[in-house]
């Protein structure tokens, strides 16, 4: 078996479906299996796919287990000499699986690769190569202080925008929407770390794939469109506490050892100031929804 796809549902039927199509439809002389991990969907997504995509090797959660632990159950069955995490809310060109399993092929040093990330109106998915975030790079970030130098890469180390997105190189970081990891890497250094939910993954196994002396490869020479943050509407206040607390597990696994006290005083603040606004935010939203309903009903 050359390739093994993971794809993980919760609740984002259609979507699943048009992933599927678009995967069954690809023009590749490769041998491919497809292993889907719904994640304890209310929907009626389990039914319909397993009618009408038998081949697929369906495994049913009772809980949601997150995006970590599912995509883990798919790579403990998989058979295939690469390993493609694909999100369920992607679709990938005919071409793309011959395009990434060739250059996998021909770059036996590189341990993991990632094609282009578009979003449906086009514009490139900045998520889909990135550098790590280090107290440096993240502070340009939140201060917006990238936006004003976009070009330069100490200033814009975090997304990149220095770097040209229709040309290939080594790079820090790739999304987990799209993920081609060699087996033999995922024997070196392991599976995903199921301490994150749903986001902060990627980035924790691009840090420990760089680490362990291969190179992670953005190619474009293929992309895939990424309709962003499906599966992580239904429980928004779930989601962004998840999101913010996958910055504290990331920071303390990879970084609070390297930097003195003063700067992780300075990280853990920020970190804990932008969670309590983002979830003040989100509850001031859901209970502003609340009141329009009532006074809807009434």
């Amino acid at each position: 078996m050359d390739l093994t796809i993971i794809i993980i549902n919760y609740n984002t039927m259609q979507l699943t479906l048009n992933c599927l199509e678009s995967v069954y439809k690809s023009l590749t002389s490769y041998q491919f299996e497809v292993i889907l991990i719904d994640n304890a969907s209310y929907d009626d997504s389990v039914h319909v796919i397993r009618e009408q995509y038998p081949q697929v090797k369906l495994i049913t959660n009772k809980d949601n287990l997150g995006f970590s632990k599912a995509n883990n159950q798919g790579m403990q069955i998989a058979k295939g000499r690469y390993v493609l995490l694909l999100n369920s809310d992607t679709i990938i060109d005919r071409d793309t699986l011959d395009i990434m399993i060739n250059f996998m092929d021909a770059n036996t040093i590189v341990g993991v690769s990632g094609c282009k990330v578009v979003l449906p109106d086009g514009s490139l998915d900045k998520a889909c190569r990135r550098g790590f975030p280090t107290p440096s790079a993240t502070f340009y970030y939140v201060s917006r202080l990238s936006k004003l130098f976009p070009k330069n890469p100490r200033i814009n180390a975090y997304h990149r925008e220095d770097l040209d997105p229709d040309e290939e190189y080594p790079i820090d970081c790739l999304i987990g929407a799209f993920m081609m990891v060699r087996r033999e890497v995922i024997d070196q250094v392991g599976m995903l770390d199921e301490d994150f939910f749903m986001y902060g993954e990627d980035v924790d196994w691009c840090y420990r794939i760089k680490q362990a002396g291969w190179v992670n490869y953005y190619y474009p020479k293929t992309q895939i469109i990424h309709y962003k943050r499906a599966s992580s509407r239904n429980k928004p206040f779930k989601i962004t506490y998840e999101f913010h607390r996958a910055f504290f597990v990331l920071y303390n696994k990879h970084f609070r050892k390297k930097y003195p006290f003063w700067v992780n005083g300075l990280m853990y603040a920020g970190m804990g100031l932008k969670m309590s606004v983002a979830l003040l935010l989100n509850a001031l939203a859901k209970g502003t929804t609340a009141i329009r309903q009532k006074m809807k009903n009434n």
